[in-house]
């Protein structure tokens, strides 16, 4: 444990360098005051998390979910960004097992802004290294009450392209339709509108045969 807190000690001492009250108190508005920011600009925070990388390295397997949890905990927002790109540079190593804590982080300080990077990139890359996985978790998640896991089951296919499980995105968005929240109406769009880059014709047949709310329907054909 001792090296892990002094990884992160080295990275709150980079990072607390760099502090910026005004972009923090902009930020913590602009998340309607869900978190504390230190105010690191993304590029700035971008190019000092590369910085580090080169100067301490990644995090190995064995101290990986040890040292996202840290961060998680930590109150500044930057942090948990801090971990999504450390999850980004080892998400090769990641194994099945690894699925119980990193479901997690999609509950624990839950926001657009974590959600929408684990979904695809995190749980999305899961999903494609060990299929199995998808019944497991994100058949689970569309039916749970957490509609922050809701929206992770709806986008976690969002840059699949020509990968996209077609039978099962439809199927999520049907079970949630009817959803009376934003986030998961927007997911909805969201996902209809990448996935009609590479299937128009199919999305312009489900919205027009599907009742889907208002905000999902406009979102999915913005560009058709």
């Amino acid at each position: 444990m001792i090296l892990i807190n002094s990884y992160v000690d080295e990275l709150v001492k980079l990072y607390t360098q760099h502090i910026d009250l005004d972009y923090a108190n902009w930020s913590k508005n602009y998340l309607r005051n869900q978190f504390d920011f230190l105010g690191i600009r993304t590029p700035i925070r971008r190019k000092l998390t590369k910085q580090f990388f080169r100067e301490f390295g990644v995090p190995t397997k064995e101290n990986l979910k040890d040292i996202i949890l840290t961060l998680w905990e930590r109150s500044e927002r930057e942090y948990q960004k801090a971990a999504l790109d450390m999850l980004e540079k080892v998400k090769v190593d990641l194994t099945p097992e690894d699925m119980p804590w990193l479901s997690s982080l999609l509950v624990n300080k839950a926001w657009w802004d974590t959600v929408d990077v684990l979904s695809p990139h995190i749980m999305g890359y899961m999903f494609t290294a060990y299929p199995k996985l998808i019944s497991q978790y994100a058949d689970q998640w569309i039916l749970a009450e957490n509609f922050w896991l809701q929206r992770s089951a709806l986008l976690y296919q969002l840059y699949y392209k020509n990968r996209t499980d077609e039978k099962r995105l439809f199927q999520y968005i049907l079970i949630r339709a009817n959803s009376e929240e934003f986030f998961v109406q927007k997911a909805i769009g969201w996902v209809l509108r990448e996935y009609a880059k590479t299937n128009p014709l199919v999305v312009k047949s489900f919205v027009s045969v599907n009742d889907l709310k208002p905000l999902s329907r406009r979102e999915a054909l913005k560009n058709l």
